[in-house]
């Protein structure tokens, strides 16, 4: 596979994937092949060490998981990639990931299910798993690609967004998207921006590793940099220490969420096609937008004010701000 940038080349979903990890600075990965993600492990094994990165192909998915947050937590840029069977082991060190606000990316490309289900076609059916998946009532960032030049260019968002907001974020593709090749020109480096996470500029000794902030985002401490704090799955307090307490309790979950919430028009994005006047709206992600937007098409030839919705951010979901931009439809 060429790996010049700048130059057109035709790749699959897959590889797209692993190409925007290693522009968005990804240099750890850890993952059990399974149909239909396999060849983005399988490039990695290869693509990561050559930029000196570190691949490792792990028992399971359970501890494909553990094994990126703690290279989180030891400052790399981490993924994972997986598909439905193995993206359910997954959910229990995910959560654990969005409590102690770890920043990683998760790309699950789906199959159909459930179980082993088929492994060689395609579903949709783990959107609500990515945003429910994990237990307790929590926050989530969740993206979908519809295009192989979407699987770039999300897993580079996936990755910012996970480091400016210390949070998991899953990219979802499906065995189309996966295995569909397109061409597509990668950009140059630095034509697109990256995002590094913020870390403290106190001392060791003054650092607060769950401090609240105006942004709800605190600083992250890097281990091996001096800055040791407590990492446990139990609701804690601002110094990571587990908490029984109320009044630290209510706050801690309430910055989980707010950090989130308070930057939703950062986080939320759509595509739109034929909108201006439609009378009927299609909304599709995913493969599926690819068949959408080839029947808004046909029903506009047919005289039917159709529009096409594309989102590419499913969770949060932008329900509110969808009445509001669509009033007429």
């Amino acid at each position: 596979m060429n790996t010049e940038t700048g130059q057109p080349r035709l790749l699959q979903g897959n590889e797209a994937v692993v190409e925007g990890a290693l522009y968005a600075g990804c240099r750890f990965f850890a993952g059990y092949p399974i149909t239909p993600a396999t060849e983005i492990s399988e490039v990695m094994s290869w693509r990561l060490p050559a930029v000196g990165g570190t691949f490792i192909q792990m028992e399971d998915e359970i501890a494909s998981m553990g094994a990126i947050i703690g290279a989180s937590l030891a400052g790399a840029k981490a993924m994972t990639a997986t598909s439905g069977p193995g993206f359910s082991l997954m959910q229990e060190n995910l959560g654990f990931g969005v409590i102690t606000e770890v920043p990683c990316v998760v790309v699950n490309v789906m199959r159909a299910g459930p179980s082993t289900g088929t492994a060689t076609h395609v579903s949709q059916g783990d959107v609500q798993q990515a945003r429910w998946g994990t237990h307790g009532d929590h926050p989530i960032i969740v993206l979908s690609a519809a295009t192989t030049r979407e699987c770039f260019d999300l897993t580079v968002k996936a990755f910012n967004l996970a480091e400016r907001y210390r949070t998991p974020v899953i990219l979802l593709t499906d065995e189309v998207v996966a295995h569909t090749r397109e061409k597509i020109a990668l950009p140059l480096p630095g034509e697109l921006e990256v995002v590094e996470r913020l870390r403290p500029t106190v001392p060791p000794d003054w650092y607060i590793p769950y401090a609240d902030t105006a942004s709800g985002v605190p600083p992250m401490g890097i281990f091996g940099d001096g800055y040791r704090y407590h990492v446990t799955g139990l609701i804690h307090d601002v110094r990571g220490f587990p908490t029984e307490r109320a009044d630290e309790i209510v706050p801690f979950l309430n910055r989980l969420f707010r950090k989130i919430d308070q930057h939703f028009h950062e986080i939320m994005m759509v595509k739109e096609e034929l909108t201006e006047d439609a009378e009927v709206l299609v909304i599709a992600y995913g493969s599926a937008a690819r068949a959408a937007k080839r029947a808004v098409k046909e029903a506009r030839e047919k005289g039917i004010k159709a529009g096409l919705l594309q989102l590419v951010t499913l969770w949060p979901f932008p329900r509110q701000w969808q009445r509001d931009l669509f009033p007429g439809v």
